[in-house]
């Protein structure tokens, strides 16, 4: 058996298994691509993980392409950097996060493929699809709290090694607008809704850091019996941080009570934190509103070229990732 999974079929194995050390697959890479497809039976064999049908392979002979209800191949016959394959099992390997958003760049709009960045650069993992084919009805949720898969400069690093691959101008530009360490895909889109450029729908208000660390002086620490605080989306010089609200998560009388003295303490050490809901994301004229206000903080002012191409970008922004 010699199979290697890529495209679509990398990406649900990342997300389903999010929550394991990337570490420990980075110390079994492979280096070539197999010459050709495995039997069919081989790869049902090795899809008992309910990997999705049909399978995305990769191999180095465009005579090995195939394509069924069962397998989708996908051939790359050019220079392959070190630690782009990764072996899961014997004789089964998978394409790296970062070739894997390399490949994704040729399937996804620009769009989706910013928010995939920020996925693969985050600790969170979006659910995987439910493979019925299996016979099981998996039930699959959002993983959060893991690891960083990868970061945003080993994939330029990557995307930089694959002159003449498909999607590597897709996968440049997008990297241009995705940050390390979102916690959530509330925050991701959050970000993105925020400081995506006007031309593609956002409000080009300045990166934040994400799930800064903020250090409290030591007079601060005596007072609220905190070392330090961490802020969802923090702009540090201009001592601003956004918390997000997920609505489920802060209710009760104690939640309440804590976002209070964690708003009080951020005040008392020079950060001004606005908290933001779900309802105010999904609400275009709410979220105008935040907009606003952050660029006043950040002493900017938003300002539209085209304002009615702004509003039809926007909105297809909005519709993309809402």
């Amino acid at each position: 058996m010699d199979i290697i999974f890529s495209h679509k079929s990398a990406l649900e194995f990342w997300r389903r298994n999010g929550n394991v050390n990337i570490n420990t697959y980075l110390r079994k890479r492979r280096k070539n691509l197999p010459s050709k497809i495995p039997r069919l039976s081989e790869i049902r064999d090795a899809t008992t993980s309910l990997l999705s049908y049909p399978v995305s392979l990769i191999v180095a002979a465009p005579k090995a392409r195939r394509k069924s209800r069962i397998v989708q191949s996908h051939v790359h016959a050019g220079h392959i950097p070190d630690w782009s394959l990764i072996n899961i099992n014997d004789g089964i390997a998978v394409c790296s996060p970062a070739f894997c958003f390399l490949q994704m760049a040729g399937e996804l709009p620009l769009i989706k493929l910013i928010e995939l960045g920020f996925e693969l650069c985050g600790s969170y993992s979006l659910a995987a699809k439910s493979d019925y084919d299996h016979g099981i009805e998996a039930v699959d949720t959002n993983l959060y709290g893991h690891h960083q898969l990868t970061n945003t400069k080993a994939l330029k690093t990557f995307t930089a090694q694959m002159k003449g691959v498909n999607g590597r101008k897709k996968a440049f530009r997008a990297l241009r607008y995705i940050a390390d360490g979102s916690a959530s895909p509330m925050e991701t889109i959050l970000v993105m809704l925020l400081t995506l450029p006007h031309k593609l729908g956002g409000y080009g208000i300045p990166a934040p850091e994400l799930n800064k660390r903020i250090n409290l002086s030591n007079a601060d620490k005596r007072k609220s019996g905190k070392s330090f605080y961490i802020c969802d989306l923090s702009w540090p010089k201009a001592g601003l941080a956004i918390e997000y609200d997920s609505d489920f998560y802060h209710t009760g009388a104690d939640r309440i009570a804590s976002d209070s003295k964690r708003r009080f303490d951020l005040a008392a050490h020079g950060v001004t934190v606005i908290t933001v809901t779900t309802g105010q994301i999904r609400n275009d004229t709410a979220f105008e509103g935040l907009a606003k206000l952050i660029a006043e903080k950040l002493h900017r002012r938003l300002r539209y070229e085209n304002s009615q191409q702004f509003i039809k970008t926007k909105r297809e922004l909005r519709k993309l990732l809402l």
